[in-house]
Formats: structure tokens, C-alpha cells, sequence
């Protein structure tokens, strides 16, 4: 029978409508993932700090008296010895004062010259009873006044000698130059920092640990080999001791800075080394791979497997430390439950996953039989 054209547009229609309807998602494909049963055993776990070397003992060198910075005999690196000029500083102002001081010793010498010679002509008019014996006390007192005068100007033309002589700086004992604080031309006063010169002798591994592991690394310390160091490019780890626990924490990084002697360790100035602190071995270790834990919400987490189900969930849990590629759980886990190690940043709570079981290797076909003759 022929259709009638008034029905076919409202069929249309229906169709056009029907099709424009939103479509059911998709579900999510089952993801394989690698997976590791939890498990706990007894471990010696290792803190790492990156460390660097410093001198014991690093002086900065400065002028005692002001002036302007003539020259400077040393740079950045240089070697040091006892004694060694260092730096100069315009002396001139310097000598013209040793020159006045100089010239006031020479008149307070004259000064009591003539009083002496003075005292002694009073003392015969005295004795001839020509003055009395008042006049001759006054100049015992005058002669004594200016002996005084002399040895004061004395002592300040020493003065002014030592004062000519810290026009150059000079060095109190061997070391390296570590830093140049004033370039020449630079009008320094007194006490002005010029250079840091680290002086030979002792050197330290210096670090610095977070205000939760100061205990440990005492502890360490007090551990026969639990605290040791391996310099930048080595494998070797060299036993330390510990020296100075700083007392209060850095006003900014908040840690405490832990100076370790570095005893008869041939290293360098500046070189870069990592302290071992080896803490105690405790039982009930659950060690993850590093792969396993992720951050969500702010929270470390890890997905775990529900067996029953083949659904995967996200469960927070507490870290204790790494111990090389190995994360140290510290709470959150049970053993016994299976953890995802692989693929942890594709997957959704509640999503459905499939172990991941590696392929088989072909079998290589067995050689044909040699053809006989």
C-alpha cells in the first residue's frame, strides 16, 4: 500500500531525533597493571644527606687602620704563606703621623734635658743655701714631669710606627684564598673585610638535616661506622666523626648545620660529597618501589588491587624514607594486600584492571635433520 508523503516528515523526524540523543559512554577498557604483594621483614635503612667540604678555619682579613685600597697581591684560588703581603692601602697619611710623633719625641727629650740640667745647677744653689729646699722639690717635680713627657711621646710614636706598618696586609699563617671582598680603588675603614683566606689544617663535611633527625644522626654517631661519607665520583665510603651539632636552626631553610671531621680524607676545597647514616634495623619494613606511590589531594597514595573484584582504590599511606629506588612505607599498608607497581597514573578509582602476565618468548624451531646421503 503507498505510504502517505503527510507521514514520512514526522517519521523523519523521530529518527533525526532518536540519533541526536546523547549516546551511553563507553566503558573503560580492563588496564593491565603490574602488581607486588605487600610484605614486611626486617631492614637497616640508610639516610642520605648531600654534603660539602669546608675549612675548619676560614679568616677574613681586613685592615686595621682606614685608608684607600692601593693594590691587591692576590686573587681568587691564590696560595698563601705566613707573613706574605696580601694588600696595601695608601700610607701616606700614616707616615706624615709618624713623622709628627717623631718629631714630639725629639722635643720631650729636649724638654727633659733642660729640666735635668736645671735640677742639677738647684741642687749645688741648694747646697750653697742660696734657694730654699721647696724651689729645689719644684724642680725635682718639673725634671720627673718632663721624663713622663718623653716616655709618652715615646709610646705614641710606637704607636703610630705599628700604625704605618698596617698599611699592608699580611698573612698569619698558610692557607688558600677562598674570597675577595675589596677591589683596589675602594676606600675601606677599619676592620673592613678584604679577603677569606682558609687556612691549612683540618677540613670538615659540612650538612645540614631537617629538625625530625637530629637524634638519628647523634645516634648514628655514637654508632662505630653507622656515620660515613662518599665523595663526588666514588663509590667508596670513608668513616667520619662528629664534631659540631649546630644550636639553633637556620633562621631560613630551618636545619641544623652539622660539621663531621673529615680526618686524614684527601679532598678539596668546595667538592661535593653525600653523608650515610645508617640507622638502626627495624622489623616490619614494607618497602614499595618508587614507581607504586603517587600524590593525590595533597596525600601519598597507592592504588591497591581487591582480588575479588579486579578493582583497583586509592589508598593513602605514611613514608618513612627511600632506601636507593625503594620507597619505606611507614604506615598505611597491611601485609598481605596486593599493590599496583605499574601504570598507576591512568587509572580511576573503581576502575577495572587485569594483571599484567608478561608474554611468552617464541620458541626458537628445532634444526632440521641433515639430509642423508
Amino acid at each position: 500500500m503507498p505510504i502517505s508523503l503527510r507521514v514520512v516528515p514526522p517519521m523523519l523526524l523521530a529518527l533525526l531525533l532518536s540519533a541526536c540523543g546523547k549516546q551511553p559512554a563507553a566503558p573503560e577498557p580492563e588496564r593491565a597493571v603490574r602488581t607486588q604483594l605487600v610484605s614486611a621483614s626486617a631492614a637497616t635503612r640508610a639516610q642520605e644527606y648531600a654534603a660539602e667540604v669546608r675549612p675548619r678555619v676560614e679568616a677574613r682579613l681586613s685592615f686595621r687602620v682606614s685608608g684607600k685600597l692601593l693594590s691587591r697581591e692576590v686573587d681568587l684560588g691564590s696560595t698563601v704563606k705566613p707573613g706574605q703581603v696580601l694588600a696595601r692601602i695608601d700610607a701616606q697619611d700614616l707616615m706624615l703621623a709618624q713623622t709628627a710623633a717623631q718629631a714630639s719625641v725629639a722635643a720631650a727629650r729636649t724638654n727633659r734635658d733642660q729640666a735635668g740640667a736645671d735640677y742639677k745647677r738647684f741642687v749645688d744653689l741648694q747646697r750653697q743655701g742660696f734657694i730654699s729646699a721647696a724651689e729645689l722639690e719644684r724642680r725635682d717635680s718639673a725634671f720627673k714631669a718632663a721624663q713622663a713627657q718623653l716616655e709618652q711621646a715615646k709610646a705614641q710614636a710606637d704607636v703610630q710606627v705599628n700604625q704605618a706598618a698596617y698599611a699592608q696586609l699580611r698573612a698569619d699563617a698558610a692557607g688558600v684564598v677562598t674570597g675577595v671582598d675589596a677591589e683596589p680603588g675602594q676606600v675601606l675603614a677599619a676592620g673592613t673585610p678584604v679577603l677569606r683566606v682558609a687556612l691549612d689544617g683540618p677540613r670538615d663535611i659540612v650538612f645540614a638535616v631537617q629538625e625530625d633527625q637530629i637524634a638519628a644522626v647523634r645516634a648514628a654517631a655514637a654508632r662505630p661506622g653507622a656515620l660515613k661519607v662518599r665523595l663526588w665520583g666514588s663509590e667508596q665510603l670513608w668513616p667520619l666523626s662528629l664534631r659540631e651539632v649546630a644550636a639553633a636552626a637556620d633562621p631560613v631553610t630551618r636545619t641544623f648545620l652539622i660539621k663531621a671531621d673529615a680526618g686524614k680524607l684527601d679532598v678539596r676545597l668546595g667538592q661535593t660529597a653525600t653523608v650515610v647514616v645508617d640507622l638502626p634495623q627495624q622489623a616490619g619494613i614494607i618497602k614499595l618501589p618508587l614507581a607504586a606511590v603517587l600524590e593525590q589531594g595533597g596525600k601519598t597514595s597507592v592504588w591497591v588491587l581487591d582480588g575479588a573484584s579486579m578493582t583497583v582504590k586509592p589508598q593513602p599511606v605514611q613514608v618513612g624514607g627511600a632506601d636507593g629506588n625503594e620507597v619505606v612505607v611507614a604506615g598505611g599498608l597491611k601485609p598481605g594486600q596486593e599493590v599496583v607497581i605499574a601504570g598507576v597514573h591512568v587509572l580511576n578509582p573503581g576502575q577495572k584492571v587485569k594483571r599484567y602476565v608478561p608474554p611468552r618468548e617464541p620458541v626458537a624451531p628445532s634444526a632440521a635433520p641433515a639430509a642423508s646421503r
